[in-house]
């Protein structure tokens, strides 16, 4: 990265001879404009997206909210995800995974990874999608008829989850 005469973080060419220099910096200012519309916030405010660490120069590390929708199961629950962009994003899905334990049709209910072969958008993913596309999606899926009223794992029941850098978080009083 160098800083460009505004004072903004750019990121610099790749000098490798693989010829993927140029679609590395696209790739960095497809991820800067997700990063500006997510901290914008997204339609109502029950989904929202950003970085998941600051220090992440490559960006591929990213967290999000889904506030589960009226009507469901879902209601008032506050789900967290974890998005992860790899290199070849937006080409290929970023893999997606529930942080919160939720019971839906389409998460592992071990590892709350979304999977991609039962979640539409994932399954056929088109490069014009976008983080938001994802959540947004997702929390479409929850009002559907086979997840609206899918029994839920208590709130607050992440045991054995592990956070973004890779610890299981788990808590006991004595």
């Amino acid at each position: 990265m160098e800083l460009s005469a505004m004072g903004w973080m750019m990121p610099m060419m790749c000098t490798c001879n693989h010829g993927q220099g140029l679609s590395s910096v696209l790739l960095i200012f497809r991820l800067l404009e997700e990063l500006e519309r997510g901290e914008k916030g997204i339609g109502d405010g029950t989904v929202s997206y950003g970085m998941d660490d600051a220090d992440d120069v490559y960006m591929q590390s990213w967290t999000g909210t889904i506030i589960g929708p009226s009507n469901t199961v879902h209601e008032g629950r506050i789900y967290q995800l974890k998005l992860i962009c790899g290199d070849e994003y937006p080409e290929k899905p970023p893999s997606v995974k529930f942080q919160s334990r939720i019971n839906m049709s389409c998460v592992d209910q071990e590892t709350g990874v979304v999977e991609p072969s039962l979640f539409p958008m994932l399954a056929d993913w088109h490069r014009e999608y976008t983080m938001e596309d994802i959540l947004t999606q997702l929390k479409k899926e929850m009002t559907s008829p086979q997840n609206r009223k899918l029994t839920q794992p208590p709130e607050g029941n992440d045991e054995g989850r592990a956070d973004p850098k890779g610890l299981v978080l788990r808590c006991c009083i004595m």
